[in-house]
């Protein structure tokens, strides 16, 4: 079974996996995005993409290859879907597999002899075939691997990074026989020019993925705790790092909050399976933890310097630059920025955010407090300003720009490094 110009794909899930990875596949093939936001179908058949991943110029180039629907009976000519929905977790940190699921009821609706289903989505090893799978032949009618056939490919989307893009991130492909496993290989390799890693099962491709962000997780709280550590002894973790680095072997990392919808919540998927075999993953755990806490850290240490300063926290008028989970981004998911507005409030400050990357409507659906437009224009002045996101715009900030919105001499705290002389840096 080989990759055939006619092939006609769906991608199920429009969001910051799915359209890049169908934009890609629709400068080479017959493409439909199904989502079940009509909001969003109608945003994308204007060519424009909220999420700032694809360019509305790009959008516009392909248009005559994909079409964008919330219609299932659109999709039903499609014989390759490729399924790119969240995989969150619930308030108990477990794997919600919901999104997962019913969209394997969707596609399992319109499913045909020798079709072909493609899971993006970050899963700990098993799910693919023992979750998934079994809903497709419920669904469908159809027996598995005899009528249809998936594969296994994780998405390695970087979101707000416009240098590794879908098309030159190297792609790990599975599938449920050899035979299908190259087809899967084949169909990537069409569109991805950093080439592909060809797993020799779908749960090996499974666990490479799950994998690459808990380790990252795991590196990040080591950092952290050594932040946590130096902070206590007044020694600068940042020129620690700088020092330590010189060293050929030394992996460079940074303090900092971790959120997203990726770092902040796959391990969660590993430890489930892991703990539902016996196993207790004690270091990835830790990991979550101290990870989690930062921002109650970074709360408490900003009332602790306003309250040295003489400053009277209730009623106290506090700004945070940055809400969204990561740099020059309009991506809020999961933001741990969210969590020190709520210790602040629960001190009984007075908030207001800045962010220039999303939307106004989309930020104060998450912060209730005033999101302002821009600081240096207003005439507010705070007690004291927390940079907690990098993104480029706070980095042309200068100690003058804080002196302007400051109600006296300055308390700044700089979770990202980016202020040149910050009151207190993490």
């Amino acid at each position: 079974m080989s990759v055939m110009s006619k092939d006609r794909i769906c991608i199920i899930g429009l969001g910051y996996v799915g359209l890049p990875l169908g934009v890609a596949f629709a400068e080479k093939y017959d493409v439909v995005g199904f989502d079940i936001i009509q909001e969003r179908i109608d945003e994308l058949a204007l060519n424009h993409d909220r999420t700032l991943e694809v360019e509305d110029e790009l959008l516009e180039s392909v248009k005559d290859n994909i079409h964008y629907t919330t219609d299932i009976e659109e999709i039903r000519e499609c014989n390759i879907f490729i399924i790119t929905v969240p995989t969150p977790i619930d308030k108990s940190s477990r794997p919600d597999l919901s999104p997962l699921i019913k969209s394997s009821e969707t596609v399992s609706k319109v499913l045909k002899k020798d079709d072909l289903v493609i899971y993006e989505s970050t899963v700990y090893p098993g799910v693919t075939e023992d979750v998934c799978v079994p809903v497709l032949e419920e669904g469908s009618g159809l027996r598995f691997n005899q009528d249809f056939f998936v594969g296994y490919s994780p998405e390695r989307i970087n979101p707000g990074d416009k240098h590794h893009t879908v098309k030159n991130i190297l792609k790990v492909t599975s599938g449920s026989t050899p035979e299908i496993a190259t087809k899967v290989d084949e169909l990537y390799k069409t569109i991805i020019t950093a080439g592909t890693h060809l797993a020799s099962s779908i749960k090996v491709a499974e666990a490479s993925k799950v994998i690459e962000n808990t380790q990252r997780d795991v590196n990040i709280a080591l950092i952290n705790e050594l932040a946590l550590i130096f902070d206590q002894m007044g020694i600068d973790t940042n020129e620690v790092i700088e020092a330590a680095a010189t060293k050929w072997n030394f992996i460079k990392l940074s303090p900092g909050l971790v959120g997203g919808h990726c770092i902040g919540v796959d391990p969660y998927y590993l430890t489930f399976k892991a703990e539902e075999l016996g196993y207790k993953p004690n270091l990835i755990l830790s990991s979550r933890q101290i990870n989690n806490g930062m921002s109650k850290y970074i709360a408490e240490k900003t009332i602790k310097k306003m309250i040295m300063a003489g400053k009277t926290i209730k009623g106290s008028k506090v700004l945070i630059m940055g809400v969204t989970f990561k740099e020059d981004c309009p991506d809020m998911r999961n933001s741990k920025v969210l969590d020190i507005y709520k210790e602040l409030k629960d001190f009984g400050a007075d908030i207001d955010v800045y962010d220039p990357w999303p939307e106004e409507n989309e930020a104060r659906d998450y912060y209730l407090e005033s999101v302002v437009e821009d600081p240096l224009a207003s005439s507010q002045k705070y007690d004291a300003i927390i940079v907690a996101v990098g993104h480029s715009q706070f980095k042309e900030w200068t100690m003058e720009d804080y002196e302007k919105v400051s109600s006296g001499a300055p308390i700044t705290i700089d979770v990202k490094n980016v202020i040149p002389q910050p009151t207190w840096r993490l």
